[in-house]
């Protein structure tokens, strides 16, 4: 039996009262969350910030009863049903009682729609199990619920992909069909864990007007749990800030962002990249060149590069990259900027040796890469350095992270064993800002920022004279990413290596690149400084993809909000002439 509270007069969707978790380890009690109080109303969207560890998401998991068995919750989570028809405490339910909740009540959207798509079924199939877990629908009732749903967030012909598997879906239209689970039974509360981390900015700006829709047809309240604060400006009414388990702010959007109180909420705002940084870096990158740098060779040459993947079962294959052209310089960094799918990785990893080249010329470290064998280019391949985008899972989990970073040196033969390699390990940790007693760790004992500190030591271990960075910074939190961006240009500026940084956020290639380069559908639409490609962009893309940018500020996050609907509608124009 359900424990029932009387709703107040309020309209408050959820109230948490001194909320206190603790998760039970060997080494004792460690409190995750500390007295924190919130609340949320009927249609606001309240946003929970903070760094990793602060316990925005243990907060919000709490909402849910998603706590594992090691977690002990004290306090009052008063949720509220849609109808006001009844009030419980979420903290007092048992596993059944909170089935009978989630759902109708509060349901939640996550971080990585793969991993909560469950591949070997339809997604109709998915949204159907919903339904049927919290009601009697027929078989008839339920496809027509689910196919409306699908329609409602945005999915084109929902009627046929209702049939089609998560596969079949591009990422963005996989955290739609998550948010369409989480419409389907109309709750009064949806909680969104990272919705947009891993998404293009064009798709996150399409996913963030969902949410806002959500908010004003649906009349739902959201906890937005997010790093990105530009996504905190666009979509948030509220917005509470964390640290080391505590509440230690709460305002309304503008005020927090124009009127912050307390210094960490200040160093928060100050770590957020924005367009325009780029200008005085430049100057000083330049000032420290040589004199004739102009007129040395460059490092990479490509020459009408094109890449295609082969068709199979009879289908044609699919051009990755169509006929670009760029070159990157001795000491220069080249960003390389665009959607998922655009081509960013795949040139990438061609530089790398790692995708074969079919067309065209690209020409690496005096290497031409059309054609080449692994018998050749592996007497370049310890010249080029890789950063790739999770660290967590480009590490060996069985071995230490001395043991991970020395690895480059034993391969290549610059040391007999990983033991003779440690004072070079030590010299490396110490260079990204990493203590040496970090090197007999394990990657899964460092936060993500530190990982990502060890896969650039990684990288470097060599002296490579070209470094792939592979979307670095997209999973830190905005003082993380600030540091490590901080430090890839010191190490940068130290060591002299040219650079290939992939990424789809325009402001944190505006800090670090020396040219900026746009992909498009495989093409090169749009190439320059930061100052001509940001400050002026000519191609449509490119200026679409600057207005659908965030900004922390959301006045100005507002206007252009509304200047991108205008490009979007004169877009769609377009497409219908055409």
């Amino acid at each position: 039996m359900i424990d029932v509270i009387k709703p107040g007069d309020d309209d408050a969707v959820v109230r948490i009262k001194d909320l206190t978790v603790s998760f039970a380890t060997d080494a004792g009690a460690v409190k995750a969350v500390d007295g924190v109080s919130l609340e949320v109303r009927r249609g606001e969207v309240l946003a929970i910030v903070g760094e990793s560890g602060s316990g925005k998401t243990v907060t919000a998991k709490t909402i849910l009863g998603l706590l594992p068995d090691t977690a002990t919750a004290q306090g009052a989570i008063i949720l509220t049903s849609k109808d006001r028809g009844s009030s419980t405490d979420v903290i007092t339910l048992s596993k059944r009682q909170l089935r009978k909740v989630r759902g109708s009540d509060v349901a939640m959207v996550f971080q990585e729609p793969s991993s909560a798509l469950n591949p070997v079924y339809t997604v109709g199939w998915q949204i159907i199990e919903g339904l049927n877990a919290h009601g009697h629908y027929s078989r008839r009732e339920a496809r027509a619920k689910a196919i409306d749903i699908l329609g409602r967030v945005g999915i084109p012909d929902p009627e046929a992909r209702i049939d089609y598997y998560p596969h079949q879906f591009s990422g963005g239209q996989k955290q739609r069909i998550i948010i369409a689970m989480a419409l389907v039974l109309d709750p009064g509360l949806i909680v969104a864990d990272e919705p947009t981390t891993a998404l293009d900015v064009t798709v996150q700006a399409e996913i963030l007007d969902l949410l806002r829709a959500c908010r004003d047809e649906f009349g739902t309240a959201i906890v937005l749990i997010t790093h990105n604060m530009g996504v905190v400006a666009d979509l948030a009414d509220r917005v509470a800030v964390m640290y080391q388990g505590k509440l230690i702010e709460q305002a309304d959007a503008v005020t927090l962002f124009t009127h912050p109180t307390q210094d960490y909420t200040k160093r928060l705002l100050a770590a957020v990249p924005h367009v325009g940084q780029s200008a005085l870096k430049t100057v000083d990158r330049a000032q420290n060149r040589p004199a004739d740098w102009d007129d040395v060779a460059p490092l990479v040459v490509a020459d009408e590069l094109r890449i295609e993947y082969p068709g199979r079962l009879g289908r044609p294959g699919f051009v990755a990259v169509d006929g670009i052209s760029f070159s990157i310089r001795p000491g220069e960094v080249l960003g390389l900027v665009g959607e998922s799918g655009s081509g960013k990785t795949t040139t990438g990893r061609a530089i790398a040796g790692l995708t074969r080249v079919t067309g065209g010329s690209l020409n690496v470290l005096g290497m031409e890469m059309r054609g080449v064998r692994e018998r050749q280019f592996k007497k370049i391949r310890s010249q080029i350095g890789f950063v790739f985008q999770d660290p967590g899972t480009s590490f060996n989990p069985l071995l230490t992270i001395a043991e991970c970073v020395a690895e480059p040196l034993v391969v290549h033969g610059r040391a007999h064993d990983r033991s003779a390699a440690r004072s070079r390990v030590d010299e490396l940790l110490e260079a990204v800002q990493l203590p040496k007693a970090y090197g007999d760790r394990f990657p899964h004992e460092l936060s993500g920022g530190q990982r990502q500190r060890a896969s650039l030591a990684r990288s470097l271990a060599l002296d490579p004279k070209l470094l792939i960075a592979d979307e670095p910074t997209s999973a830190l939190d905005v003082s993380v990413q600030a540091k490590v961006l901080e430090l890839f240009s010191e190490l940068q500026a130290q060591f002299g290596f040219a650079a290939l940084f992939i990424s789809h956020d325009l402001a944190v290639v505006d800090i670090l690149a020396d040219k900026i380069a746009v992909l498009w559908k495989g093409k090169l639409v749009e190439e320059g400084t930061g100052a001509e490609v940001l400050g002026a962009p000519q191609h449509p893309y490119t200026q679409r993809l600057l207005a659908s940018l965030p900004v922390p500020n959301p006045e100005l996050q507002a206007t252009r909000r509304a200047a991108l609907h205008v490009l979007q509608a004169q877009d769609a124009a377009l497409a219908l002439d055409a």
